[in-house]
């Protein structure tokens, strides 16, 4: 028996190779829950990330720069931190609580994708995780 589906909007993001992509989230901790050779959906942190095949139109990916970014709203900040430190981005990305009131940090995915982790920080400070 499946799991009822979860409200909310979801990231479809773009990558040169999909497959390649994969190790990159399950590292996060997402695991596939649906798609095809085109097309993936992954869950975790009780979110989905959608993954397509960028192609050659107008959904490739630049080299030089990635437009796409994705941002992970969860408490959990710290584990899946932990689980990428060696992908954080520094010295601008490490770990903390930012000036707009998010406990954050920023991570570089495949494609040169930015995944930013966050929580609002008056969440963390008031006996939230740390």
């Amino acid at each position: 028996m499946s799991a009822s589906p979860t409200v909310g909007a979801f990231a479809i993001v773009p990558s040169n190779d999909l497959n390649a992509a994969l190790p990159f989230w399950e590292r996060l901790g997402f695991s596939r829950t649906g798609g095809d050779d085109q097309y993936i959906i992954m869950a975790g942190w009780g979110c989905e990330v959608h993954l397509t095949q960028a192609g050659t139109g107008p959904w490739r990916v630049p080299a030089e720069h990635n437009p796409f970014g994705v941002f992970i709203r969860t408490p959990d900040v710290d584990a899946i931190a932990a689980r990428v430190d060696d992908l954080i981005i520094r010295p601008g990305g490490i770990l903390r609580h930012r000036e707009w009131g998010i406990y954050e940090v920023g991570i570089a995915g495949p494609d040169g994708l930015l995944v930013r982790v966050g929580w609002p920080s008056r969440l963390m400070e008031g006996g939230g995780k740390q």
